[in-house]
């Protein structure tokens, strides 16, 4: 037995302490390292990737996955139960820069963010992701394909349940009134988009860079008899005229693929959006860590790679500092993230039920990357490692004696009650 192998016996043995299910690695000519009855299997079709079980390095483990150096035997939940455990350190904190070089790295970090969120560049990045394939994403979403947190109002409640939850919970936030200009920015296949036309009688636009999405919607709303009320186009936020302003704006999902450089544009272009007054509802991943831009142990760059090229995790606390930066008024911010980790793995069960038919829509390679990227973030957001928060702010309007009381310059009412009525 070599030093390595050596060094995986005695990382799977120290497993037993620290999870509830057991690992073995199957090598290369049968020879096997752990117990026989494990309930997760790495089967090596190299020797390359023990080393990054020594390390703890799951994003590499996971593209190995990918390109097939490795088969896995096991259900998700105990094999994402087994890869936290691999794992050596929190993968939210990372080396912060020091010394006369810091102001270096961020200049450079700051150009990099900027290069990578270009106009032309987040509409390949998200292309990437969204136009896989509709089939593919129908197999595991709800009948609305709502591609983000689900809000679980009640605990016996369907993922499609809670979708409906969560798209009634982002409107009653936006207090949205009949005839209301109403603007969704990634509005993704149109859920919140139709729902807040048919059920709140706005006047809604959706925006997306997927080809997919925005054929799709279109269809939707031609089916539905919504021509002249619902549009929407496939166009960059940074193009939308700023001549009639809004009276509500929702960006669900939108601001982990605007990048940290670009954030203070994205921010002041919801601004010159928004009537004053008007409300702002903004629904992002955020960090759970307050320094770290992608999670360590390998898993950022393998989101990078294989999911989300482009995407950039900020810290809650910096986004509303951006937010007010740029003359938006937080008023409301909630904390939704076991609500992401139960949606996420409504989602996996809905892949894990439909592997051949996925296999046949989108192939092998990508299934297995998305098998571990949708059972691995339920993991992050359960363990505090990724947020989702639901950021609510206005746009004052300098006027003191607007609303209900005096100051609030907003429709807001600076109360949760409306909300729950």
């Amino acid at each position: 037995m070599s030093n390595l192998e050596a060094l995986v016996g005695q990382r799977l043995g120290s497993l037993a302490g620290s999870t509830s299910h057991a690992l073995a690695v199957a090598l290369p000519g049968g020879r096997r390292l752990g117990p026989a009855d494990a309930d997760v299997t790495l089967r090596l079709n190299s020797l390359a990737p023990l080393a990054h079980v020594v390390a703890g390095q799951i994003g590499r483990l996971a593209e190995d996955y990918v390109e097939g150096r490795i088969d896995i035997d096991g259900a998700m939940r105990p094999v994402i139960d087994v890869a936290s455990g691999l794992m050596r350190d929190d993968p939210t904190l990372v080396a912060e820069s020091a010394g006369p070089l810091a102001w270096w790295r961020g200049l450079m970090l700051r150009s990099k963010s900027l290069a990578r969120h270009k106009a032309e560049v987040d509409a390949k990045q998200v292309q990437f992701h969204y136009d896989v394939s509709d089939d593919f994403y129908a197999l595991w979403l709800d009948a609305r394909r709502v591609y983000s947190c689900a809000y679980y109002r009640r605990p016996e409640m369907t993922l499609a349940q809670a979708q409906e939850a969560k798209l009634e919970h982002v409107c009653r936030k936006l207090m949205l009134k009949p005839g209301e200009r109403f603007l969704d920015i990634g509005a993704g296949w149109g859920g919140l988009l139709l729902w807040a036309a048919e059920h709140y009688g706005v006047r809604a636009t959706g925006i997306t860079l997927s080809k997919n999405q925005h054929a799709y919607v279109n269809r939707l709303i031609e089916e539905r008899g919504l021509g002249g009320r619902v549009e929407m186009r496939l166009q960059d936020y940074r193009h939308l005229p700023e001549t009639e302003p809004f009276d509500k704006i929702a960006s669900i999902g939108m601001v982990e693929h605007v990048g940290r450089a670009n954030l203070p544009r994205y921010f002041d272009k919801i601004r010159n959006l928004l009537k004053p007054g008007g409300l702002l509802l903004n629904h992002g991943i955020t960090a759970g860590g307050t320094r770290n831009a992608q999670l360590g142990a390998g898993i950022g760059d393998f989101i990078e790679r294989y999911i989300f090229p482009g995407g950039e995790l900020l810290h809650v606390s910096h986004v509303l500092k951006v937010m007010a930066d740029q003359g938006l008024e937080g008023v409301d911010t909630e904390n939704l993230r076991p609500h992401y980790a139960r949606t996420l793995w409504g989602w996996s069960d809905g892949l894990e039920a439909q592997l051949d038919k996925a296999r046949s829509l989108v192939g092998e390679k990508v299934v297995r990357a998305y098998r571990l990227y949708l059972a691995g973030s339920a993991m992050s957001f359960e363990r505090g490692w990724l947020a989702l928060h639901q950021m609510l702010a206005t746009k004052p309007s300098g006027k003191l004696d607007e609303g209900t009381l005096r100051g609030a310059q907003s429709a807001y009412p600076f109360n949760r009650e409306y909300i729950y009525r």
